[in-house]
């Protein structure tokens, strides 16, 4: 770990500490042992830096198991016969060995072809790609970070699904624009998002719509819509779930919610007309958990506030009637004045040693 890195670990843990944590569960959360901080410390203390000052130990002297560099060569050209190129050191060392040779261990073949820069898919396969996680973005009003997907809604014939079309706004969790249709593309997606956009009042260059990896989101058609309201797009990484978690939430909700019909649609009406019904209960009656259980409409139009105001009202109230009834402080209704997504490591640490604090 760097030095930056152990100074912003006991930073975090400091702060923690001061808001009520106990050290060692702040620092399982940095995935840190109470002991590795009190070392962390101590020698902060003497020396007034967290460099690493371990030494590793000098060999006076090579291993005496140590491959010659004609041993090596040897393992290299092994490794390159037209036999063996496309075969991992897993496979050629078993096969030298039914020919009755051995020159070195399996893993002293990985270890030369690594020096060598010949560690790699050694057939057909592809190099494993390192995506980057997407930029976080944080939104601090409604209408500055949408998320959208398509999920599937069961149909009376087998095998047919119908597609449902959601974008919701991350901030205040309002559903801003849904639809139902037969299929998906890129053409039925950009006219929702025209239609959304139209409805919230949209500016250009203001919004940040973001999305998975599917044919609908990635279409010309869709892209070259988005380009022309200023709409700057954000996508997941491929075959990673959790890069889009406010639909992905919103998905679950509306599925698992008691209302949501035990038998598939019998028309593609039927759809709408439920899904009408869902977004509008969804909007302006159902208490959301992660915006301190107002509504999504309310959070939307900031009504928010004052209403959160007035619950800790009815509490201070309550409590200054009947004190025995508490043993500490009121509930505490708190306004949420932000939300990320995709945060940044260091975004998330915080979030999390300031829920255990809380």
């Amino acid at each position: 770990m760097s030095t930056q890195d152990k100074r912003l670990a006991l930073e975090l843990i400091d702060e923690a500490i001061a808001k009520g944590a106990r050290q060692r569960k702040a620092c399982e959360v940095l995935g840190l042992t109470s002991r590795t901080i009190r070392r962390w410390k101590k020698q902060f203390r003497e020396t007034g830096t967290l460099e690493d000052s371990r030494q590793l130990a000098a060999r006076t002297r090579p291993p005496a198991n140590k491959l010659t560099e004609l041993e090596k060569q040897q393992i290299l050209t092994l490794c390159n016969q037209p036999e063996y190129s496309s075969l991992p050191p897993s496979q050629i060392v078993p096969r030298l060995a039914d020919q009755g040779i051995y020159i070195a261990s399996e893993s002293s073949f990985y270890r030369v072809l690594r020096e060598a820069d010949q560690v790699n898919r050694r057939g057909k396969a592809r190099r494993p790609k390192s995506i980057a996680k997407p930029k976080g973005y944080q939104a601090t009003a409604p209408n500055q970070v949408w998320s959208w997907d398509i999920t599937f809604l069961a149909s009376a014939i087998r095998g047919h699904f119908y597609r449902l079309y959601l974008i919701e706004d991350i901030f205040s969790r309002k559903i801003v624009g849904w639809e139902v249709h037969k299929s998906e593309s890129a053409e039925q997606a950009s006219e929702l998002i025209s239609k959304a956009c139209l409805s919230e009042a949209i500016n250009p260059d203001s919004l940040v719509l973001h999305s998975d990896n599917g044919s609908p989101m990635k279409g010309a058609t869709m892209l070259a819509t988005l380009q022309r309201l200023g709409i700057i797009p954000s996508f997941s990484r491929p075959a990673v779930s959790d890069d889009n978690p406010y639909s992905e939430s919103l998905f679950r909700t509306l599925k698992y919610t008691p209302a949501y019909p035990a038998q598939p649609f019998d028309s593609i009406d039927a759809a709408r007309q439920w899904v009408s019904q869902f977004v509008q209960w969804y909007n302006e009656e159902h208490r959301h958990s992660a915006i301190g259980f107002v509504t999504p409409g309310q959070k939307h139009r900031g009504e928010d506030k004052a209403l959160l105001a007035n619950r800790r009202t009815v509490y201070q109230q309550a409590k200054a009637r009947n004190p025995q009834r508490w043993s500490g402080d009121i509930r505490r209704w708190a306004t949420v004045d932000s939300v990320w997504l995709n945060p940044p490591k260091e975004i998330t640490q915080q979030d999390q040693i300031e829920k255990m604090a809380a």
